[in-house]
């Protein structure tokens, strides 16, 4: 095994049997083959993963232990967290640490964290301190940093640091501004930090004052002051800061907590004034709502009344009419469309396919397909064979992508799992593709024309 090679299967999901697939195949009875691969000289991560996992949680650590081994020893972080997470798991602490911290010395972030984190755990949380202190410009350690400061009663030093990092905001290179230099904070969401360190020494409306005067920084869609709000019930302060100009993602936190509790019509209502006034995607979170209960023939006028002929909105909108059971209005609608743009292009054609299957007229949507100018290519022929297994056709399907199989081997796997040829779908995943020339420089220049 080599360290590089497993790295690059496993980020691009390459020569390998995916996750979800090996959990499919471990929930078919498959289980000496997922070994089988998890052991092979060439082995197969995520069969080993899987594999080490399930022993482990049958009592038999030190079996799943050695199975990671010969990944461990290859030096790759990955498999070394996966073998520390089991340790520690099983009360071996000190082994998980030992484990990771050459990795950490080494430079690996995660490792960094990691190994803070199990000394913290496990009663050395000092050290944890001093290993983050240095790197609270990184917003991956920093988020640590806040949770085991406060463990040891030092909120107020990573405060303190905080809130030097916040004032002392890079201006920006181009224009100078400050006001746009506080996008380059280090770390990005000091802000939030600072108020995560206020709210865990119970000063909520500290907390709630750092966001509000420094500006909260939304993190995978998740509004920190949104939240914290909703964790302390302060809900009518929610929907005061939800009903600003450019406040999405508190608009969603108030909507999900409403719906959480049972009031669907608030939640509704809590969408639809912004969808009213057109503000960013609230008409297609207002129309999702609606339709998960039950009413979907509002949320088909809802994006309707878009008039918008931009891809999410027509899928989510063909999704509505085939739900509704009005797919042969649907298949108007893009007639519609392509009379207004004069052409219909594979993005608008592919909405076709599910509205003609939900009409009874999948064969009319195979031939249709096929032949389009784009019928051929790579994505139109596994759009096509997700149309036949979803309709329980599973052997056209494989027959469609079979034709190219290691250009679709990512799609045909799973499909020949389905129909009991598991070993060969296994093969299949697992064979190389063949290498594909880079194509040649384009070339640079800082003189124009670039």
């Amino acid at each position: 095994m080599d360290f590089a090679v497993l790295d690059r299967r496993t980020r691009m999901h390459e020569e390998c049997v995916p996750p979800g697939l090996v959990d499919r195949l471990l929930a078919l009875g498959h289980a000496d083959l997922v070994r089988a691969q998890a052991l092979a000289e060439d082995g197969d991560w995520f069969c080993a993963r899987a594999w080490a996992r399930r022993l482990a949680d049958r009592g038999r650590p030190e079996e799943a232990l050695a199975v990671l081994a010969p990944y461990v020893g290859t030096g790759w972080w990955t498999a070394a967290a996966e073998a520390a997470r089991l340790l520690d798991a099983e009360g071996r602490g000190e082994e998980a640490i030992a484990l990771v911290r050459p990795f950490a010395r080494d430079g690996e972030r995660s490792a960094l964290r990691d190994l803070a984190l199990l000394l913290a755990r496990h009663g050395q949380g000092e050290e944890a301190y001093e290993l983050l202190l240095p790197h609270v410009q990184d917003w991956w350690p920093a988020e640590s940093l806040v949770g085991v400061a406060i463990g040891l009663g030092r909120g107020e030093e990573v405060a303190a640091l905080l809130e030097a990092r916040i004032a002392s905001g890079t201006p920006c290179a181009r224009c100078g501004s400050r006001e746009c230099g506080e996008r380059y904070r280090q770390p990005f969401h000091a802000v939030n930090l600072l108020a995560s360190v206020r709210e865990r020494q119970g000063r909520t409306d500290e907390a709630v004052a750092v966001l509000r005067s420094h500006g909260s920084t939304p993190v995978n869609n998740r509004d920190p002051l949104a939240e914290l709000l909703v964790r302390h019930g302060r809900i009518d302060e929610l929907r005061a800061y939800a009903a600003g100009e450019e406040q999405p993602n508190a608009v969603r936190h108030l909507a999900e907590f409403l719906e959480g509790r049972g009031d669907v019509a608030g939640a509704v209502e809590a969408y639809r004034e912004h969808a009213e006034r057109g503000r960013w995607h609230a008409p297609a979170l207002l129309a999702e709502r609606l339709a998960r209960h039950g009413r979907g023939a509002e949320a088909i006028e809802v994006v309707r009344a878009l008039n918008s002929a931009e891809d999410c909105t027509l899928d989510l909108l063909c999704g509505l009419f085939a739900a509704e059971g009005r797919a042969e209005e649907g298949l108007a609608h893009l007639d519609a469309l392509k009379a207004r743009r004069g052409k219909e292009e594979w993005e608008l054609f592919r909405l076709r396919g599910p509205l003609l299957a939900a009409c009874g007229r999948l064969d009319e949507a195979v031939q249709e397909a096929l032949a389009h100018p784009e019928g051929r290519s790579w994505y139109a022929v596994e759009a096509l064979a997700d149309l036949l297994a979803g309709a329980g056709r599973l052997e056209e399907a494989v027959a469609l992508l079979e034709e190219d199989r290691l250009e679709h081997q990512r799609a045909l796997g799973p499909l020949l799992v389905e129909l009991g040829r598991v070993e060969g779908a296994v093969a299949l995943l697992r064979t190389p593709r063949p290498a594909v020339p880079l194509p040649e420089p384009l070339g640079y220049s800082e003189c124009p024309p670039f």
